[in-house]
């Protein structure tokens, strides 16, 4: 679809005021029902999303045009035949329209089956058409467990394109049929505008979708979430999104580039304030997440835990909200300044995966941990870092947080873990080992990355000798080239097989296409 025009007065009126301004427009005192019925009609044209499936539970997630109740109907039978009907709550503009609904009480292992409409407030008022949409329930037993990961969706002024077919990478993931998707960050782009057409290299023009939210920078709670209207206005997302569950992180990119509490804003931005647009960019994502919520008090809270069967324990991170300010990240000794994932998170994912019984501990993150990404100069000339890694040498900085929990892991003898991550916009195979690392208390370890799903390429970034990262394999533009086109084929996701029977898990990084570039399976350690 190429546009969605909102009616906004309708937004505001309830069924009566509708019904109202329609017969005013005929020059009638009653309009033809039909007429009047399709009026007063909610519509969900953003699809839905599941989020957070476990084995008795999911989270459901659409958004309505106006005022309207959420109400779900689910079945394990394909045609809906003896459904449950749930009542969800109350979609309205605090929420930007959006409402999700928490499942709960679902047979372990099963493909549900399931429809989201939305129902106006006034008695009598029609459905919306139904949005269907399916997921599997997260097994008890066994059984082979598939899941994707990339990040990053419309960076770069790459927004959607119909003539070269939208947003594709989507479209070609959800023909994969896996269990779940994790999108490791960058799930919008607020700081960067969207131009109406963008020169190719070969001369050629890039075309893009526009509304007005895209073209400037966010810094209204309006054009924060208009950001998120604006990728599912791509069918193909809209698609995966209904047949492929959810578990979303964030990074950078939803609030602006490389934001941190020091970040100084350039000249694009009338609001200088960055704790402000971080609170509106908070707002918008968590209306926009498929995500299930915490408690009241950790309402904002990302970080989490997904259990996903005996053999998979999926630990996702927050690598924004507890950081100090970007700085040339070189510190001696723990501080404020030093800290990355926090004293909090860090503390919960210790016992997480301490208590966890599942044969992988999967950590999805938002940054790679030992690829250097830079972020300017400070004041004293002194190279300022946006990631952990700071270049060669001892644990320094933000390496000193790591390299905790790192030596922490190993102490407590927890092992199959695997870090998978995406933000560099490429795709990389690391092996980490203590036998090539200048801090050496920490058992070898995997990290994935891949991306972007969805935005120009970049890299590939240099590596950090501290944890002893050794880049396997890679696959970057070629020649340094920045902000490379969706167009030449530099989009990356990756996909993750555990075998139920032996508990080997297969990593494969692929292509735009589907086509494996690269592929490891990893025997389980025992005992």
């Amino acid at each position: 679809m190429s546009s969605i025009r909102l009616p906004r007065r309708g937004a505001l009126l309830g069924a009566a005021g509708l019904a109202a301004t329609a017969r005013r427009a005929h020059g009638q005192g009653a309009s033809p029902p039909a007429i009047a019925a399709e009026t007063i009609r909610p519509r969900a044209e953003w699809g839905a999303a599941t989020g957070d499936v476990t084995s008795d539970r999911a989270l459901i997630w659409s958004r309505a045009d106006r005022t309207s109740r959420m109400v779900v109907e689910w079945s394990t039978d394909e045609g809906l035949r003896n459904a449950t009907r749930v009542l969800g709550p109350f979609a309205t503009e605090a929420t930007d329209f959006t409402a999700r609904l928490d499942l709960t009480g679902l047979p372990a292992d099963a493909e549900i089956f399931y429809r989201v409409s939305f129902a106006g407030p006034d008695a009598g008022a029609p459905l919306s058409a139904p949005v269907p949409g399916r997921f599997r329930t997260a097994p008890a037993s066994r059984r082979n467990v598939r899941f994707l990961w990339s990040g990053d969706t419309a960076g770069q002024g790459w927004g959607i394109n119909e003539a070269w077919g939208g947003m594709r990478c989507y479209e070609t993931m959800r023909r994969s049929n896996a269990d779940f998707f994790i999108h490791c960050g960058d799930t919008v782009y607020a700081d960067g505008p969207i131009q109406a057409e963008v020169k190719l290299p070969d001369g050629s023009t890039w075309q893009n979708v526009l509304i007005p939210e895209v073209t400037k920078v966010a810094e209204t709670l309006g054009e924060f979430r208009g950001r998120h209207r604006y990728n599912l206005m791509d069918r193909n997302v809209r698609a995966f999104h209904a047949e492929v569950p959810q578990v979303w992180l964030w990074d950078d990119h939803e609030v602006t580039n490389n934001w941190s509490d020091g970040k100084v804003l350039d000249q694009r931005y009338a609001e200088k304030r960055i704790a402000q647009l971080t609170a509106l960019a908070t707002r918008a994502f968590l209306d926009y997440a498929p995500m299930r919520p915490h408690g009241a008090d950790e309402r904002a809270r990302i970080y989490r835990k997904l259990a996903y069967g005996p053999h998979l324990d999926v630990f996702t991170l927050d690598m924004r909200s507890y950081r100090g300010p970007n700085t040339h990240n070189r510190q001696e000794a723990p501080g404020p300044e030093t800290a990355f994932l926090g004293r909090e998170q860090v503390t919960w994912l210790l016992r997480g995966l301490l208590e966890s019984r599942a044969t992988w501990k999967v950590i999805a993150a938002d940054m790679p941990l030992g690829l250097v990404v830079g972020d300017g100069k400070d004041a004293a000339g002194r190279d300022m870092f946006e990631a952990i890694a700071n270049g060669d040498g001892p644990a320094l900085g933000r390496e000193l947080e790591i390299a905790a929990l790192l030596g922490a892991i190993r102490h407590a003898g927890i092992r199959n873990i695997v870090w998978v991550t995406a933000d560099v916009h490429y795709t990389a195979a690391h092996r980490y080992d203590p036998a090539r690392a200048q801090f050496r208390d920490f058992l070898p370890f995997w990290e994935f990355v891949s991306g972007p799903l969805h935005a120009g390429g970049f890299g590939p970034n240099a590596p950090d000798d501290t944890f002893g990262l050794e880049v396997v394999w890679q696959k970057a533009p070629e020649g340094g080239r920045r902000n490379v086109p969706p167009t030449e084929g530099g989009q990356f996701f990756g996909e993750a097989a555990i075998d139920g029977r032996s508990g080997v898990l297969t990593v494969m990084l692929k292509d735009l296409t589907g086509a494996t570039l690269w592929q490891r399976s990893l025997e389980p350690e025992r005992g």
